[in-house]
């Protein structure tokens, strides 16, 4: 039983805590509903899929979720539609397949100095955590008790303190008659492809910068969970495994499935079972779980569709606030890339915008592009 509760909680915390940032990202492209439900349910398919076939074939915990920073990073671009997204998710899925295939083009981003990588996320985040205090202002009475709630709760279990956010913000819009459920509310899951349109602005504004996102938030975590527990991940079959789900499914929407670090925590610590060898079942477990989470995407959207803005906003945030205190840590935690990371989050948090191509982008060229003039001004000071 052990085993079916941390599978059951893992789900339950990877979706609530991060599900508002998908619907943030797909209002930012002008996703339909029918859009917006695909997007879900073909993430919680790759999900599922993927968790599922790696814990089999692996015998261990090989927890997998979706990019929730490159969520947010996607709701902070303008200027984009559903089908130019679509065609830089499907890039951003082959670079990911091809860092399997190609251990070159691995090496090649990991070279990228963390520091750099680490303040591009920081940036991104910071626009959703400000947002907690916007809607604050506008809806005091909803966002203040969130807060307070969010934070008692951490004490006791950092994991939860999102989802008791979101359950009592639920119960205050029910109660306090601040919900509207829309009409003609979808309630059935379905996939709605999407034909996808190469543009060069998303592949460099959306593409890329997920895909380095992914890489350094996400299955970077993931792995060092993993090894953290005593396990042995092989990575190059876990990122094909990963980045195929998200070619197959990102004509429906999906944006990136990769390596989970939160979620996996939960499933492969002696909680889960005093045998390590016996935790991949809860990976199996997780895996099925999704797929009935998939079936009812369309009533669980629907539910949160109906719930007041700020509620969503606030959700968010909430749920990014980890990531940017994780993220400006790494940024700051070098003194000679110091400088370079400032400037990269000075950009990547502003609304940046140079021939259709996002700040998040931009962040990364000036951020190496001030690395670059350091190294050299340093090397002519060691010369003289």
């Amino acid at each position: 039983m052990s085993i079916v509760f941390s599978a059951l909680v893992a789900v339950f915390v990877g979706f609530a805590a991060s599900v508002a940032v998908i619907l943030q990202a797909a209002q930012a492209l002008h996703a339909t509903p029918g859009q917006t439900i695909s997007w879900i349910a073909a993430l919680c398919l790759a999900t599922g899929a993927s968790s599922l076939l790696l814990s089999w074939r692996y015998r261990m915990p090989m927890i997998c979720a979706w990019s929730t920073p490159g969520a947010a990073l996607i709701a902070a671009v303008t200027g984009f539609d559903m089908a130019s997204a679509v065609g830089a998710f499907l890039i951003a899925a082959v670079l990911m397949m091809l860092t399997a295939a190609f251990r070159p083009l691995g090496k090649l981003i990991e070279r990228i100095p963390m520091p750099v990588a680490a303040a591009m996320l920081a940036g991104v985040i910071f626009r959703f955590v400000v947002a907690v205090f916007d809607e604050m202002r506008l809806a005091p009475g909803l966002v203040l008790p969130l807060l307070a709630i969010f934070l008692l709760a951490r004490l006791f279990n950092p994991f939860l303190g999102v989802v008791a956010a979101l359950a009592a913000g639920i119960a205050i819009s029910f109660v306090g008659g601040l919900s509207h459920w829309p009409a003609g509310a979808l309630t059935l899951s379905g996939l709605e492809f999407v034909t996808p349109r190469f543009d060069i602005a998303a592949m460099l504004g959306i593409g890329v910068p997920l895909y380095l996102v992914t890489m350094a938030a996400q299955n970077l975590p993931g792995f060092a969970v993993l090894r953290a527990a005593g396990y042995h991940p092989p990575t190059a079959p876990s990122l094909f495994v990963t980045g195929l789900a998200s070619l197959l499914t990102a004509p429906f929407g999906a944006h990136m499935t990769n390596m989970a670090a939160i979620s996996a925590s939960i499933c492969t610590g002696g909680d889960t079972h005093p045998d390590p060898a016996q935790r991949w079942k809860a990976g199996v477990l997780y895996g099925l779980a999704y797929f009935v989470v998939a079936a009812c995407t369309g009533l669980l959207i629907a539910l949160l569709l109906a719930l007041p803005k700020a509620l969503i906003v606030a959700v968010a945030g909430l749920g990014l606030v980890g990531s940017l205190t994780g993220a400006l840590a790494q940024a700051m935690s070098s003194d000679k890339e110091r400088f370079a990371a400032v400037v990269t989050f000075a950009i990547a948090a502003s609304s940046l915008s140079l021939f259709g191509i996002g700040s998040a982008f931009w962040s990364l060229v000036a951020g190496l592009a001030v690395l670059t003039l350091d190294f050299a001004a340093g090397r002519l000071r060691s010369r003289s």
